[in-house]
């Protein structure tokens, strides 16, 4: 007898009618027509289920932020930059850890159960890293939660800068940051990222470091960053983020850098929503659109994944902690509109995330942990059309939140009494 038995849900594979039974917080059997009884089944009719959604990249520290201690009227990444600085000497631990979980909340009813966020150390009161750190603690039940030490001022440009992220490592917070493109100069912005891979190799730590978030095509620190993957040995275990100068480089220096990021096996995390916003705001027209190259990179086999990176803060007053909201600016922005470019671009909300954060018993598969997604649509591709809403989140084989499924009422004579937009999937041969 098992726990919970899932009938009749479509996967992200293609597979369809499948049964998945759970037992305790794992999952036993995935097939077609489970016989079994089990004390909970839920009918998924023919939707969509979905691993849960992952954001590598996210703000923690600064979400549900907007408007303290005022707006940013210009909505660019200076004037964020700038009213960040005027908010941070004003943070208390205990407004962060309230803010913090409020996300976390919200999180959870998008069926996000997993977020990678950079935490600001450029302080030396590292009030950030106590707040974050009391944080993961307090959602390890439902949410996966990493946190990466963050010289957002700049490792050697911020006062105390090496000595407070150094000391936020010490703490416990799981990853190495850097900004290379936001140091004094190129020199030191190589620098910094030579010391800082540096560190994660001597304590065993992966990298995550914002790069090239610019538009200035010589900013190529995410040419060091391979190189020094490489040299210490660190493949497969740092990660790239932003890196929005490169749609900006010549296609020469590209057909050198990409294969460089495929032999030190880097991982790739642009920001859909934030890269299109703030970047080319130099620009009249033509405008660049502000995002790396997903599909060459995809193509070379890089592990490309996408972020939220900021939900109502001093960057970006918008965001809802959708991640298929993500997906479908990164399908308008790359323009990746055919079947296939879709999946691939919703495995960069699932499970390559999941592979940039290192996730042990992530999927689908007979044995994984029982974290599941039931979506309100027939396919990832109508799902990432549809932004689909959350009917099920599973947790460790519990319900951690429910939707009721969403329709409108019509009043139309002659017509139908209600529209569920996840009818109007694209027909298939034979259907009418």
């Amino acid at each position: 007898m098992f726990d919970v038995l899932i009938k009749n849900a479509n996967l992200p594979d293609g597979r369809e009618g499948i049964d998945i039974a759970i037992k305790g917080d794992k999952i036993v059997d995935v097939g077609p027509r489970i016989e079994a009884e089990a004390g909970e089944v839920i009918e998924a009719s023919g939707r969509l289920v979905t691993p849960p959604f992952v954001d590598p990249h996210f703000h923690m520290d600064a979400t549900l932020s907007l408007g303290l201690p005022r707006m940013n009227v210009s909505g660019t990444l200076l004037e964020g930059i700038a009213l960040w600085a005027e908010l941070r000497p004003t943070l208390t631990r205990e407004a962060l850890v309230e803010r913090a979980l409020r996300y976390c909340d919200l999180a959870v009813a998008q069926g996000l159960l997993a977020i990678r966020s950079h935490v600001d150390t450029s302080d030396p009161a590292l009030v950030t890293a106590e707040a974050l750190i009391e944080v993961r603690e307090k959602v390890a039940p439902y949410i996966d939660l990493q946190l990466v030490a963050f010289p957002q001022d700049g490792y050697y440009r911020a006062k105390d800068g090496v000595e407070s992220l150094n000391r936020a490592l010490d703490m416990g917070l799981d990853i190495v940051g850097g900004i290379p493109h936001f140091e004094r100069t190129m020199a030191d912005g190589a620098a910094s990222v030579s010391a800082l891979c540096k560190i994660a190799a001597d304590r065993g730590l992966p990298v995550d470091m914002h790069c090239d978030e610019t538009d200035d095509p010589m900013s190529r620190h995410i040419e060091t960053l391979a190189a020094e993957t490489v040299r210490y040995g660190l493949q497969g275990r740092v990660a790239g983020s932003h890196l929005t100068s490169m749609h900006s480089m010549d296609n020469y220096y590209v057909s050198k850098l990409i294969p460089l990021m495929a032999e030190a096996e880097i991982n790739v995390i642009p920001n859909p929503l934030i890269n299109i916003m703030l970047q080319g705001r130099h620009d009249t027209y033509p405008k660049r659109r502000g995002m790396t190259r997903v599909r060459e990179l995809m193509e070379a086999g890089l592990n490309v994944s996408f972020g939220h990176d900021c939900v109502m803060d001093p960057w970006y007053s918008m965001g809802s902690g959708d991640l298929l909201e993500v997906g479908h600016m990164a399908i308008h922005v790359a323009q990746m509109a055919g079947i296939e470019d879709k999946r691939k671009i919703f495995d960069a909300l699932t499970v390559n995330s999941a592979k940039t954060m290192g996730l042990q018993g992530y999927g689908l598969e007979k044995g994984c942990n029982a974290d599941l997604v039931i979506l309100q649509a027939r396919d990832t591709l109508e799902a990432l059309r549809l932004k689909a809403n959350r009917l099920v989140v599973m947790r460790r084989g519990k319900v951690i939140a429910r939707s009721a499924p969403r329709f409108s009422e019509l009043k139309l004579e002659g017509r139908p009494t209600a529209v569920d937009a996840a009818d109007y999937a694209p027909l298939r041969p034979g259907e009418l």
